[in-house]
């Protein structure tokens, strides 16, 4: 299959009949079938049957749609870069963990296109486990996160310093001091993110180190959903300071560990993709932002 018959299937998939397909394409019907069905001669087998009125997706054409789909994706990508490029310039694309883009990354942003108005952004939250993907896949051009990507040549970029933090609500914990001891949270129920990367690995290992055990009743791998769990009035949580920052509310409080559990934020790209200038003032700008919290 060539692109165009990607296209012509990934169209007749979605509208289930030629003559939505041939609408969302701005073609002829006969143009649509006549693909199709040559689509459907050089697959050897059938990609949809017609039953009453509608063409129905084979089983076949079901196991098919998921990859036309990311070839479709694919292909809008490539005509969104080329439109930048026409306009005189490319789209900056960033990726951050979801941690940071709850209020760091949204400042940072604009503070940056009020210096380059400009300029067009692309951001995308990411998962530390997927980072080596976005970057090696040219799906991103920065990448932020509290610890480079293992298997990959990336050249990073410092930007700042967070620390590990206790979320709690206001009525769980009236009374606390400017700086909780892990002991004095082991009472209450625990929303673990000891499977989140980085971050909950440090705090696992420190639990362990100090041999306290918590009383987890709730595990997830992402920060601000443990913030909502902690609203809900789940339980309390150890998040990073950014995600505590941006959660903030009346009923929600936050304290530092005692002692200290800091962590580096980091700026990432393939070595082999400098940065570009667009991307080394975003940097600059991200590195003020943090630094003023």
């Amino acid at each position: 299959m060539n692109l165009r018959h990607i296209e012509v299937f990934h169209a007749v998939y979605l509208h289930k009949s030629v003559s939505g397909a041939a609408r969302a394409l701005n073609v002829s019907q006969p143009s649509v079938t006549k693909v199709l069905r040559h689509a459907e001669s050089l697959l050897g087998f059938d990609l949809f049957v017609r039953t009453k009125g509608k063409l129905v997706p084979t089983d076949a054409a079901d196991s098919l749609f998921a990859e036309a789909s990311l070839v479709q994706d694919r292909v809008r990508a490539l005509r969104e870069t080329s439109r930048n490029i026409r306009r005189g310039g490319g789209t900056l694309r960033i990726s951050a963990l979801p941690s940071l883009a709850l209020g760091v990354l949204p400042a940072a942003v604009a503070r940056f296109l009020k210096r380059h108005p400009g300029t067009a952004l692309d951001l995308q939250t990411v998962h530390h486990d997927d980072l080596a993907a976005k970057l090696y896949e040219r799906e991103c051009d920065i990448a932020i996160a509290f610890e480079p990507p293992a298997g990959i040549a990336v050249a990073d970029h410092w930007l700042g310093e967070g620390e590990l933090v206790v979320l709690y609500r206001e009525a769980d914990l009236p009374a606390a001091p400017r700086r909780l001891d892990l002991g004095d949270i082991a009472a209450f129920p625990f929303i673990s993110l000891a499977h989140s990367g980085p971050l909950g690995q440090l705090f696992s290992g420190e639990a362990e180190r100090r041999g306290i055990e918590l009383a987890e009743i709730v595990s997830t791998r992402t920060f601000y959903i443990a913030a909502t769990l902690v609203r809900a009035g789940v339980g309390v949580a150890v998040v990073d300071s950014f995600t505590a920052a941006a959660s903030l509310s009346d009923e929600l409080s936050w304290r530092p560990l005692k002692p200290s559990i800091q962590f580096d934020v980091r700026a990432m790209h393939l070595e082999d993709r400098p940065l570009s200038q667009a991307g080394a003032a975003f940097l600059d700008d991200l590195r003020a932002t943090i630094d003023a919290l």
